[in-house]
């Protein structure tokens, strides 16, 4: 029988806003057994990038990612948050040991080709998203290894092509990419945290969570404009993730880790 994992993931706007982060923080501790972290840091990305005066672009809830832009998220993802993070968990007894996907090859991506995306107004366009990786490769190997050994693997949305190059790469499919992985070797649960209180039916009512959501209702909510912006890439690869072995797929707000409200996914 296999053990379980935890993987959470942790949205942008936890990581800046201080207490939110620490509460958050307090709860991973108290998490028992095998678990993993995965973080993003999207808002204090722009929010550096501004006042380098370097414009930050979103297209369908993904940063494009130039050469400027990269070095900026390559400072915050993999220095700033995650090392915070790193050492607020060994003050909390956590054994925890930071990475970004190039660190022990633990995640290796290709840059993403031009890509046709659904704009907000309705039309397509092929969008050039510069240095943004989509993952290849994820060595679960090495990762159960660093778990076994008694370590919390805190893991910064990077990756690496094998030829030397850093991309930035999406928190939620690095999430999805290593509970796929990981799924061989362990019962998986992946739990998306943010600051809503799960996937709304109107975005500026908390009490209006969906409860349970499958593939074909993301379809028709997508396509109402229900669900739309950061939600759709979190959902198709909450759906990526289900189909390739992991046991739940949860997204909820950041005070809920367990998992016990917010929006199951559902394959069916």
């Amino acid at each position: 029988m296999k053990e379980s994992l935890n993987i959470i993931k942790v949205g942008g706007g936890i990581v800046e806003d201080r207490a939110s982060l620490t509460s958050l923080l307090c709860q991973f501790a108290a998490i028992e057994g095998r678990k993993v972290l995965v973080h993003g840091g999207g808002r204090l990305a722009t929010s550096l990038a501004s006042s380098l005066g370097i414009e930050s672009r979103m297209v369908g809830g993904r940063r494009i990612t130039d050469e400027k832009m990269l070095r900026v998220v390559t400072m915050v993802y993999g220095g700033l948050v995650n090392k915070n993070v790193v050492a607020s968990l060994q003050a909390k007894g956590v054994k925890a040991i930071g990475l970004t996907g190039a660190d022990g090859n633990v995640i290796r991506s290709h840059k993403r080709p031009l890509k046709r995306v659904k704009m907000d107004d309705g039309t397509e366009q092929m969008v050039d998203f510069g240095f943004v990786g989509d993952v290849d490769m994820v060595d679960a190997r090495l990762l159960s290894e660093l778990i076994e050994g008694g370590s919390v693997p805190v893991v910064a949305p990077l990756t690496h092509d094998g030829e030397g190059h850093i991309l930035n790469t999406n928190a939620d499919t690095i999430a999805s990419s290593m509970a796929c992985a990981l799924a061989e070797h362990y019962e998986v649960t992946l739990t998306f945290c943010f600051e809503k209180a799960g996937v709304l039916r109107d975005a500026d009512d908390d009490s209006s969570v969906i409860p349970s959501i499958n593939e074909e209702q993301f379809k028709r909510l997508a396509a109402e404009g229900v669900v739309s912006g950061g939600m759709i890439p979190k959902l198709e690869n909450a759906f990526e993730a289900l189909h390739k072995g992991v046991r739940q797929v949860v997204i909820t707000h950041s005070d809920n880790i367990d998992g016990s409200r917010g929006t199951i996914i559902k394959e069916k």
